[in-house]
């Protein structure tokens, strides 16, 4: 395992530009903690904000009450986290594109929950946004702190707070289940 982390790293300082997208497609960069490129995080950015978009759409409408008031929340900030991203890039701040829709993995999950109802939907949704969030904390984080766009790097790092705070929601809605009659006030 340390000769294939070394012979990773290796490869990484080798070929710095071409290996930061597969580093970050295999998750190496999250392990090594180094920072995604700038295309690299808009790219990881934009898709993880339309993953959030969407799914927390149809928990506004397939979720318990918990997961209506969580998905409004999410809806809301990363519409506002989308818009604020698309303003850098297109005001030239930023050199990278925008993708236009899901990437294969982000598409299958959200096919996943489109046929999921009831406690199915409950499960999937709340252990998806638990994942996701604590992925964009882990980007965010390693951009914010080693990113090579000073604008792009002041962004993560004032977007940072809200994206922990959006996993603590997430972990809280994973943690209760939807409440039944003779649990409803206890935790």
């Amino acid at each position: 395992m340390r000769r294939t982390i070394i012979a990773i790293a290796c490869i990484l300082l080798a070929t710095p530009v071409m290996a930061q997208s597969v580093s970050e497609k295999t998750g190496v960069n999250s392990v090594l903690g180094v920072s995604p490129s700038t295309v690299d995080f808009v790219k990881q950015v934009a898709i993880s904000d339309m993953f959030e978009i969407e799914s927390n759409k149809l928990a506004q409408q397939k979720g318990n009450a918990a997961e209506k008031t969580f998905a409004s929340q999410m809806v809301t900030d990363h519409t506002k986290t989308s818009t604020e991203l698309k303003g850098l890039v297109t005001s030239g701040k930023v050199k990278a594109e925008l993708p236009s829709a899901l990437d294969s993995s982000h598409q299958s999950k959200l096919d996943k929950l489109k046929g999921a109802n009831g406690n199915d939907f409950s499960s999937e949704f709340n252990s998806m946004q638990v994942s996701a969030h604590k992925d964009a904390v882990d980007l965010f984080e390693r951009y914010a702190k080693g990113g090579d766009n000073a604008d792009l790097k002041n962004w993560a790092g004032k977007t940072l707070p809200a994206l922990k705070h959006h996993l603590e929601m997430a972990q809280d809605l994973d943690k209760k289940p939807a409440p039944t009659v003779g649990e409803v006030g206890e935790k």
